[in-house]
């Protein structure tokens, strides 16, 4: 039995900048990697003079852990993570622990909790937020798995996240077997929300306000000192004031956005579960639209875009805009909690939202002063039903209304494609509604397929079918879904 504190297998960047970060802390950590020559390259450069270990196989790695044995894998999510579980398997021992800190799918994590401690070991399934720059200087880290193995790695966790007002640390336990996953998930879904967001501005200030690269590096200057601060915001000024031979480089780029997954999994999640998560939707198929370049482009020289009609009032409109994002913003968190909240019924996960809330102030990409009110608003009322029924983002939606509608509306009347900010807006109008035209839908449900129906003058509950025509049938359907 060795010394190491932790090992580490996969020296990616990821894996490679957690290493620094653990060893940065004080802790002595085991590396390994499936080729082995990166373990010996990483230990002469980056990892020279420092306390790790470098491992040529996975044995040799049990044999410098301390007991109980903590090993994180860091490798590319699926069928690796898997193998690299077995093979653990073989040299770990009875009591060590697993844990797995790449962006795997939380149906896996659940899976692979049960297997491990099938085999009388613990596991860990961990979000990890913040990119490589945060994997070096802390992460967001949102663990779930095997509750025995959450006091084993407290200290370590918490170590290297990121920390916020007090040294509140970014991490805390999520829940049982996927919880973190799939907390990690929403949040790269609310990620995945909040850069549709911001391009979608970026597209209206750059194609119908005419603002040059500068001025909209110094509109998103002004909103990051404001209540739009943010990550994303702030690398947006930066991207958009950066010059490449004396152009903006972000105008060189090719329009045709990349994804991993997660961003897909919490759309299938929420049709699964059966919540509205409208605009984190959009933004998935944003992405897949962009995908369609080429297609993109023999339709433009078919189809004529309307004639742009530049608002009067720049400035103002800028405003109109600032507000829009903000609210589109609230929605988009608003959906994604109402979604882990409908994964913590079925699964019976104990997440404490407000606490979540908290490991996304720092380290994490949609890290920003916005989150913190999102703590208050389930401090004052732990069992909130919707975020924007909290009188703080209540006032927010009220504020930000008849610019919202500006925003979408000009958007329209140019051309401009704006699903997340339209969609936000279109759920909030749908949110708020005593009564939508679902009554019609009901009754086509009736009429083709005697699917039945409820009444407004009956008590909920009783199901209702109509002859429509005269000649149809009085048997209706056994199964009745809202």
């Amino acid at each position: 039995m060795g010394n190491a504190d932790i090992g580490l297998i996969g020296l990616a960047v990821m894996g490679e900048n957690l290493v620094l970060n653990l060893e940065s802390k004080g802790f002595h950590v085991a590396v390994f990697n499936r080729t082995v020559s990166k373990v010996d390259d990483f230990i002469q450069g980056r990892g020279a003079g420092k306390k790790i270990t470098g491992c040529k196989t996975l044995a040799e790695m049990a044999g410098a852990l301390s007991s109980p044995r903590k090993a994180m894998i860091m490798v590319k999510a699926g069928q690796a993570v898997d193998d690299t579980i077995d093979q653990l398997l073989e040299v770990f021992e009875r009591g060590d622990i697993i844990i797995d800190g790449g962006n795997s799918n939380y149906q896996d994590t659940m899976r692979r909790t049960e297997y491990v401690e099938s085999k009388g070991l613990l596991y860990i399934g961990t979000g990890v937020s913040g990119g490589e720059e945060g994997a070096l200087t802390g992460p967001s880290i949102m663990p779930g798995g095997s509750q025995a193995a959450w006091p084993e790695v407290k200290n370590i966790f918490q170590a290297i996240s990121a920390k916020v007002e007090g040294g509140a640390p970014c991490c805390d336990w999520v829940g049982e077997n996927g919880a973190g996953h799939f907390v990690k998930m929403v949040h790269n879904g609310i990620e995945y929300g909040d850069m549709q967001l911001i391009c979608e501005t970026y597209d209206l200030m750059k194609n119908v306000l005419g603002l040059s690269y500068d001025e909209m590096g110094n509109v998103f200057d002004e909103w990051n000192r404001g209540y739009l601060g943010s990550y994303l915001i702030e690398i947006t000024r930066d991207i958009l004031r950066y010059k490449e031979d004396g152009a903006p480089l972000a105008e060189k780029i090719l329009d045709t956005a990349g994804q991993k997954g997660t961003g897909k999994w919490t759309g299938i999640a929420a049709l699964e579960f059966g919540v509205p998560l409208t605009l984190i939707g959009e933004a998935v198929f944003g992405r897949c639209l962009s995908a369609a370049k080429d297609e993109r482009v023999r339709a433009a020289k078919v189809f004529s875009a309307p004639k742009i009609t530049s608002p009067a009032d720049k400035a103002s409109f800028v405003k109109d805009l600032e507000k829009a994002l903000y609210a589109s913003k609230v929605v988009s968190y608003a959906q994604g909690y109402l979604l882990m909240r409908e994964a913590a019924k079925e699964y019976k996960w104990n997440l404490n939202y407000g606490g979540i809330a908290l490991m996304w102030r720092g380290g994490c990409i949609i890290r920003s002063v916005f989150l913190g009110k999102i703590k208050e608003a389930f401090d004052r009322k732990p069992d909130l039903e919707n975020l924007l029924l909290d009188p703080f983002f209540t006032k927010i939606i009220e504020d930000a209304g008849e610019s919202w509608r500006r925003v979408v509306c000009t958007a329209v009347q140019n051309g401009i494609p704006t699903p997340a900010l339209s969609s936000a807006l279109s759920y909030f109008d749908g949110y708020r509604s005593e009564r939508l035209p679902a009554n019609l839908l009901q009754a086509q449900r009736d009429y083709f397929g005697a699917h039945t129906y409820e009444r407004l003058d009956k008590p909920r509950g009783e199901f209702f079918h109509t002859n429509w025509t005269g000649h149809g049938g009085s048997t209706s359907a056994s199964t009745y879904s809202v």
